[in-house]
């Protein structure tokens, strides 16, 4: 079955950093997509309500709204008496809510997870909706986690004492987490399991069983893919409810060592899946990219492992190209259909980063005389505009590049600064033209530095970023 390129209801920023996350359909409007980007950022909401045909036909008659179904919101504190409640310290209560609130998070996955399989997986098996093998590449092993979380809930109710309280609870998730690696499969191939659950929305009995999961009670009006993102949401979620139990643990606390290193523990587990995850989301347009001519397939293509960030860009004429930043080469491209699947046709040669002069141009530095179609008017000063070239003789490539907006534009003089000083081995720059001219110096330097060089004394293209702010974690 061949794939499409998964839809997002709009498009966000460029977040600084990069893996669990976006994944992405073709940005518009210039706007940059980083990869691999963290785990936190990589929510692909939305969907299934707003493909084709998923509303009901006009003059159909509806029952009222069925009431959604709610969860259990019941707090630690309020299953306690008074007397017993006053028996523990307010520092104590908090601290057993965010335990609390760790146990009731485990068993509303537990029972997504179980929904998914049940209300989704097995009817639209059972109704030839989908194949099997649609199904498995879609939903993956999502319900073979479930004995995973069912064990955590198993300790911690070992774990709690005659009064109700968990005593200790570092050591109990240090022997659990390592276990979450079981994710890292699910998590790299949820970029193509998007593509192809958004492919087969196209097919209206898959719109009219989607939407009608939607409208049951059951559903609490979340979309397929929101249960199917959930276990990615539940992961990044992890350090923060841990934090939490350490902010209302005492210092002398026996607990606070060991909540201190499965802190450390869950932030290597989640860098450990970005990365990984990159790695998938990288192959994965690399395996759509689409060559005219054999000659246009750099050989270094094979050796990226990182997409930087990718976006649609117009260039002097006003023709639209989709531009891939990858870790060894800039690839610029035009977005093409064949046979139904969507790929990428690569427009010239692709440019080593190695070889690659990039210039910010001033606003209006350049008169285009029209040249961008529809952006331009005759002889209109130019706005948010950077030029890329190579200096490799034999290429004779220069390319001005056009942005929507002067965010975007940062975000791509950004990205490629970054990437030119990794692969010559210096600090990135933040100057105008220092780029360029660093380039235009010997060439001869920059290719006797080895890849040895690059990695110990230049800092990563993007940082893989296990540490999970409060605002990047996503409520369900």
């Amino acid at each position: 079955t061949e794939e499409k390129e998964p839809s997002n209801k709009r498009v966000r920023p460029l977040a600084k950093v990069s893996s669990l996350v976006n994944l992405i359909s073709p940005s518009k409007n210039g706007a940059v997509r980083r990869f691999g980007q963290t785990i936190q950022s990589m929510s692909l909401r939305g969907g299934d309500s707003k493909s084709p045909g998923m509303s009901l036909k006009a003059g159909s008659k509806t029952a009222g709204p069925t009431p959604t179904k709610r969860r259990n919101s019941t707090l630690w504190s309020e299953t306690l008496d008074v007397h017993q409640k006053s028996t523990f310290s307010t520092k104590e209560i908090k601290r057993q809510e965010a335990i609390h609130e760790l146990y009731r998070g485990e068993q509303d996955l537990i029972e997504d997870l179980q929904l998914a399989r049940k209300a989704y997986h097995d009817p639209m098996l059972k109704l030839s909706i989908m194949t099997e093998e649609e199904l498995a590449h879609i939903f993956g092993d999502l319900d073979a986690y479930i004995p995973l979380h069912e064990d955590l809930l198993m300790k911690l109710m070992e774990g709690t004492g005659p009064d109700g309280t968990v005593a200790q609870i570092g050591q109990i998730v240090i022997d659990w987490l390592p276990g979450l690696n079981a994710y890292k499969g699910y998590c790299s191939n949820q970029l193509a399991a998007k593509a192809l659950l958004d492919q087969k929305k196209l097919d209206r009995r898959v719109q009219d069983f989607l939407q009608r999961c939607l409208e049951s009670p059951f559903s609490r009006k979340l979309d397929l893919w929101s249960f199917l993102d959930i276990p990615r949401s539940r992961l990044v979620k992890y350090p923060l409810l841990l934090r939490e139990i350490l902010r209302h643990t005492p210092p002398d606390h026996p607990d606070v060592t060991s909540l201190e290193r499965a802190i450390t523990i869950i932030q290597e587990i989640l860098s450990d899946i970005n990365v990984r995850k990159g790695e998938s989301e990288c192959q994965y347009y690399i395996d759509k990219l689409e060559y005219l001519d054999d000659k246009q397939r750099d050989p270094l293509i094979d050796n990226c492992k990182t997409l930087l960030c990718h976006g649609e860009l117009r260039n002097k004429s006003g023709s639209r190209l989709h531009v891939f930043l990858f870790s060894e080469l800039l690839v610029l491209t035009r977005p093409v259909t064949r046979n139904d699947r969507s790929c990428f046709q690569v427009y010239r040669q692709p440019i080593p980063v190695l070889d690659l002069a990039l210039e910010d141009l001033q606003d209006g530095e350049i008169r285009m005389g029209g040249s961008f179609r529809g952006a331009f008017t005759n002889g209109e000063k130019a706005k948010n505009v950077f030029r890329v070239s190579s200096l490799d003789p034999s290429h004779g490539q220069s390319h001005t590049l056009h942005v929507n907006d002067v965010y975007h534009k940062q975000q791509w003089l950004n990205c490629l600064r970054t990437a030119m000083a990794q692969q010559q081995g210096a600090p990135p720059r933040v100057q105008q033209g220092e780029a360029v001219r660093a380039k235009r110096r010997s060439s001869t330097v920059s290719a006797t530095i080895s890849d040895e060089e690059t990695n110990e004394n230049c800092p990563p293209v993007y940082v893989i970023c296990a540490k999970i702010r409060d605002q990047e974690t996503e409520k369900l």
